[in-house]
């Protein structure tokens, strides 16, 4: 693990170098696509071992070994002309007529990245340290799956593509929570960098006992419309011992809700949709009309009620603002109540998401097919003694346990609190709702988190105005 640490480290000190990279998105996007196509050969020389009839769906001059995996082989002007021109070219236009999903992936996957390098020598330096790791072997792809874990949270402070990352602690506990069982289709339609997945690969991976339980991991899909999320989470999940990962890259708002049928329907869902965005090119027009929104959150609920079946349960990340409102954040959530049990919403502090969101967050825990008749409501405490999460202090797993505690054995205290459906109902179907038993804890910002603060609100500000721009064009 130290010399794997190491040996990334050593990557990211060549790619600081190269005039090409401007910030960490880039570099890590640039790092992404290099280590997608390393593991990606790794494993197509495993199954052309295991299988003699198996083809790697690469045209043989583009594969790793023709090009990179030579220490001494092709650099500077040379390697950077071949992959500008020939590499990329060629597997954006790969053919995936045979039906050969892995030929779909890698063509998905280079049709939405690029080469930022400007160095073929420093591509060169890359790609050599690349060439130590055999992703074969188990034990190297562990132990990387854990580094390329902390490389996936430094994207919370990568600008824009934070918004991908989901802390694992949160992950893990939804996960846990709605136990995801073999057999079952599980979906995450906003999938991002892939955490909800590999949880749930992970948690799976502990019921299975024979070889043919390994396909059932299959059922686990994802959906995502963003080139960069695709791509890493794609390679999340091959590091997680998923040969063929089951994502797809589409934007699922992009269809009539009718389109979506009996067959698309599955056992469980696990979300951390988009919040805060406009919804583009009157996607929103797919929906009924009484459910028609820019708001990106109020959408994905609609559709994650759609998609799952009678019985089905799901558990998502919800910004405070769709949890009240008039109109059709109205209209959603008395769906939401009148379709699913909606039995508990854990309240968690502003800061889980920081930096790239400080609005207040919540869990939702729905199983569809009953109403509601009660909600539980559990608030998530800061650890004793800390004012905030930030890039240092993120929420941790264990932090999860008192309310594990609480789950199965549900007593009104100060931090839960009982609310029957008539209650909500009278309130218009408001559900924020806080905490009866305590007065409402105040943050003392300190100036330099009240600087970052107004930043992110002329940021979201600029946005918003540059999207109603667009619709008026």
């Amino acid at each position: 693990m130290s010399n794997l640490s190491s040996l990334y480290k050593s990557i990211e000190k060549i790619m600081w170098t190269d005039t090409g990279l401007n910030g960490d998105a880039q570099r890590i996007e640039q790092f992404a696509w290099m280590l997608f196509f390393k593991i990606f050969s790794d494993k197509d020389k495993d199954l052309e071992m295991a299988d003699d009839s198996y083809q790697s769906p690469i045209p043989a001059a583009y594969r790793w070994d023709a090009w990179a995996a030579n220490d001494e082989g092709i650099t500077g002007d040379e390697l950077l002309a071949f992959i500008d021109r020939e590499l990329f070219p060629t597997l954006r236009n790969l053919s995936f007529t045979s039906g050969n999903r892995r030929a779909l992936i890698v063509r998905e996957v280079f049709e939405g990245n690029n080469n930022y390098m400007k160095s073929g020598t420093n591509l060169r330096k890359v790609l050599n340290k690349l060439n130590e790791i055999d992703f074969n072997r188990a034990k190297d792809r562990h132990a990387f799956g854990d580094i390329y874990e902390s490389i996936l949270k430094g994207l919370q402070s990568a600008g824009k593509s934070g918004e991908f990352y989901t802390p694992r602690a949160v992950t893990q506990f939804i996960t846990d929570t709605l136990a995801p069982k073999l057999g079952e289709t599980i979906l995450d339609p906003a999938c991002g960098t892939g955490g909800f997945l590999t949880s749930t690969v992970e948690h799976l991976k502990a019921q299975t006992k024979a070889v043919a339980d390994q396909q059932e991991l299959q059922k686990v899909k994802g959906w995502e419309y963003k080139p960069l999320p695709f791509l890493l989470a794609t390679t999340n999940l091959i590091l997680h011992d998923v040969a063929v990962p089951n994502i797809t890259f589409r934007d699922v708002l992009d269809q009539p809700l009718s389109a979506y049928s009996q067959k698309d329907r599955v056992d469980v869902v696990l979300a951390n949709p988009p919040f805060g965005g406009v919804v583009a090119n009157g996607n929103e027009t797919n929906f009924p009309a009484t459910f028609r929104t820019k708001e990106s959150a109020d959408l994905f609920l609609v559709l994650i009620m759609h998609l799952l079946k009678d019985g089905g349960r799901a558990g998502m990340v919800l910004p405070d603002g769709s949890l009240t409102g008039e109109g059709v954040k109205q209209r959603v959530r008395q769906k939401l109540l009148e379709d699913c049990n909606l039995h508990t919403i854990v309240r968690l502090p502003n800061s889980v998401f920081q930096p790239y969101a400080t609005v207040a967050t919540n869990l939702l825990f729905f199983t569809k097919g009953t109403p509601t008749k009660e909600v539980w409501y559990y608030q998530h405490r800061l650890p004793e003694g800390q004012k905030s999460y930030s890039k240092t202090k993120t929420i941790r797993r264990e932090e999860f346990q008192p309310l594990e505690a609480w789950w199965h054995n549900r007593q009104e205290s100060d931090v839960a609190w009982r609310v029957p459906i008539q209650t909500i109902i009278d309130r218009g179907y408001d559900l924020d709702i806080k905490n009866p038993h305590q007065t409402e804890e105040t943050h003392e910002y300190t100036s330099a988190e009240l600087i970052e603060l107004l930043a992110q609100s002329f940021a979201k500000s600029e946005g918003l105005l540059n999207a109603l721009k667009g619709e008026l064009v």
